[in-house]
């Protein structure tokens, strides 16, 4: 097609043009073959789409308004998401208990510690005692009794 005839293609097939321009289309598409060819397939193909239409393209009058309305009266389920989002307050609060509770349990822990006694430990008495080196069999027993002597 020409570009007389593309540039108002639409507005020519849905009858918006000003009559002047109108005039001068047709009077292109009465001396071109091929543009008049064009033009035939597109009104048909125009009009398919226009039987594609439903009678009923806009909605009874008050639809949006009730849509609306009906919106801001209903609440929005919960979702799992929703038991993640806290406020500033809560966050704080939940933060702070946290903290208070670990002092609790960490100076309950700290005044249950049983104190260290200044004894000897079996280790200690065994690291300090050359005579199971030797490997005899009396130092051996000493070694067991060192250790029995030390249970509790």
């Amino acid at each position: 097609m020409h570009a007389v005839v593309m540039e108002s293609l639409e507005e020519y097939l849905s009858g918006l043009l000003e009559p002047a321009v109108r005039r001068r289309i047709e009077t292109h598409l009465n001396e071109c073959a091929s543009c008049r060819a064009g033009m035939d397939g597109m009104a048909g193909v125009s009009r398919l789409f226009g039987a594609l239409r439903s009678q009923e393209c806009d909605p009874a009058p008050g639809f949006y308004a009730r849509v609306v309305e009906r919106i801001e009266t209903t609440s929005p389920a919960p979702s799992f998401a929703g038991l993640f989002a806290f406020d500033l307050v809560f966050a704080r609060r939940l933060a702070f208990s946290c903290m208070l509770t670990l002092v609790v349990l960490g100076s309950f822990l700290v005044s249950r510690e049983v104190a260290y006694r200044g004894s000897f430990t079996p280790d200690a008495v065994l690291s300090q005692d050359t005579t199971a080196a030797s490997g005899n069999a009396l130092a051996q027993d000493n070694m067991l009794l060192a250790l029995t002597a030390y249970e509790r």
